[in-house]
């Protein structure tokens, strides 16, 4: 049961990442060239975050904080792909280049459907974690309902 209610809670702070940073990028429209710093600033309230549910934790005192190297590794390349996805959201956003601003109820659909389907197919691929015919049907359907929202 912990998991399912952990699961909503995450899909919870996800829809308001995904809002909130919508929001941020309209207001860096009026003024910003780049919005490199409204990124900075969202990885600084996210570490800031971080560090205090490190520092309740250790309160607790029955915490393991080290890990093996390779955690860190994986952790550390997953940060550069967090800090540039972040980077190209608020651009998507914001437009640039010309380009138009898109709209959340187009963007947050495309990017975490695709996301889905990419994670699905590295898993398989990369970790080589078996999949059954439902992710592979459900891999499409998302494919298709991404599609669908971006048909014009």
């Amino acid at each position: 049961m912990f998991s399912i209610i952990l699961l909503c809670l995450v899909t919870f702070f996800y829809a308001a990442y995904n809002l909130l940073i919508k929001q941020s990028s309209l207001h860096a429209q009026e003024l910003a060239t780049t919005t490199v710093t409204a990124t900075i600033a969202l990885q600084l309230a996210a570490t800031i975050t971080s560090v205090t549910f490190l520092l309740i934790l250790r309160q607790s005192g029955v915490q393991q904080f080290l890990l093996p190297a390779p955690a860190y590794g994986w952790a550390i390349a997953a940060g550069v792909c967090i800090g540039a996805a972040e980077i190209a959201y608020f651009y998507v956003f914001t437009g640039v280049a010309g380009s138009w601003p898109v709209p959340v109820s187009l963007a947050v659909p495309v990017i975490v459907g695709g996301s889905v389907v990419l994670a699905t197919l590295a898993a398989w691929i990369v970790f080589g974690e078996s999949l059954h015919i439902r992710h592979w049907v459900g891999s499409a359907l998302v494919v298709c309902g991404v599609a669908l929202l971006a048909w014009r």
